[in-house]
């Protein structure tokens, strides 16, 4: 079945909900990631970045958190925006739902310290069994239609690097989609292709190229980022242990 992505539609069956798609150990998904119509407090996306909203939402966490440095503020608030962005996405197109995820559809509800609580849909999307389960397919979408504008947003408001921002994008595509594939006997990065490859499949260049590596440290094979996240200049907030970029901060 097919439904638009601009409306919120009823199926014959009752009124259309996203918590049939995330079931199972991503039933979490659905309480991030819900149709805007369900979502308390909700406000459109582009008005909330361009209103001020964002940047007061920034200062909101820093207030609530002892955050001096505003790029490692902006980082952390993306690092919440991504995984509720991309992790319920990539399950949703696993299941063969193609959600609509262009920001000018989109809302978003805040938690009271400034970070998102929640994203809200215009409708359910899309049925799409394209045949192509490869993940470079699977994020143009992302790349193309949503996160450009979110990290040209990052950047202006939260001073932090372009390839900073997609890097911590990166982090939960990956783990989306090593999470909900069957690895054949033998393989152990089922999203490699993605970090691996220069271009996306419509020629363009890939701006997760890199991003994440695996690489040998004693006995262990480790996953690693190119780029920090800048969590170690937060208060509080513990490392990211091996992952982290920095090899400083990575015993922390």
């Amino acid at each position: 079945m097919t439904t638009s992505p601009t409306q919120d539609a009823e199926t014959a069956f009752g009124p259309s909900s996203l918590k049939a798609v995330f079931v199972g150990e991503h039933a979490w998904c659905g309480e991030k990631m819900m149709l805007s119509r369900e979502l308390e407090d909700g406000m459109p996306l582009e008005d909330f970045f361009r209103s001020g909203a964002f940047s007061a939402a920034l200062d909101r966490y820093a207030a609530a958190h002892g955050g001096t440095d505003r790029r490692a503020v902006a980082s952390m608030w993306s690092l919440y925006y991504f995984s509720f962005l991309t992790i319920p996405y990539i399950v949703a197109r696993r299941a063969d739902q193609l959600l609509p995820i262009n920001p000018a559809d989109m809302t978003i509800a805040l938690a009271d310290d400034g970070l998102p609580r929640a994203l809200g849909l215009p409708g359910e999307g899309d049925w799409s069994d394209s045949g192509q389960r490869d993940l470079l397919s699977y994020v143009l979408p992302l790349a193309k239609q949503h996160l450009p504008a979110v990290v040209a947003q990052l950047k202006a408001l939260g001073s932090i690097a372009p390839k900073l921002a997609w890097n911590n994008a990166a982090v939960y595509i990956d783990y989306a989609f090593n999470a909900t594939e069957h690895l054949a006997e033998g393989s152990s990065w089922a999203s490699r292709p993605l970090f691996d490859q220069t271009h996306l499949p419509d020629g363009t260049s890939n701006p997760f190229h890199g991003c994440l590596r695996h690489e040998a440290d004693g006995e262990q094979t480790v996953c690693r980022r190119k780029v920090c996240c800048l969590r170690y200049l937060l208060p509080g907030i513990p490392s990211c242990g091996e992952l982290c970029a920095l090899p400083a901060q990575r015993k922390q």
